[in-house]
């Protein structure tokens, strides 16, 4: 319980109802990894807490069921991280990981038909797209 009050006075939560149950929030998130381990909450993301249900996020329904077979070990972690009655069940939903920006490659050569290294294929597909592009 000592550790749930420094992280609550870290986070300066005020004393209204509706940053009651932000902090309360802040805190499961924050307990999460702790809870779990590194390397599970690399795979299982807490995302929100909904009254006293944390909605976490897994990669497949592997994870899911896996984690659904430990959801009782994690809450008794999350309650002797952050003390009781904060959180009493745990969702696991999948959600697979988000798509990180990427770059768009740049065509190097004009023709997509260069890519085809039989020339005798190539000759052929670029007869059969000047046919196409005449007839349209």
């Amino acid at each position: 319980m000592d550790q749930a009050s420094r992280i609550l006075a870290k986070w300066a939560g005020s004393s209204e109802a509706g940053t009651e149950l932000v902090s309360h929030e802040r805190l499961a998130l924050g307990a999460w990894k702790k809870a779990v381990g590194k390397r599970l909450a690399d795979r299982a993301r807490a995302i929100k807490l909904v009254r006293d249900r944390l909605v976490v996020g897994v990669d497949d329904e592997v994870w899911q069921k896996n984690l659904w077979g430990l959801r009782y070990q994690i809450l008794n972690n999350l309650e002797a991280a952050i003390g009781p009655g904060i959180v009493k069940s745990v969702e696991f939903r999948i959600l697979p990981p988000k798509i990180e920006p990427q770059r768009a490659e740049v065509a190097l050569t004009a023709d997509e038909a260069d890519q085809i290294k039989d020339p005798g294929l190539r000759r052929i597909y670029r007869n059969a797209r000047r046919k196409e592009t005449k007839s349209a």
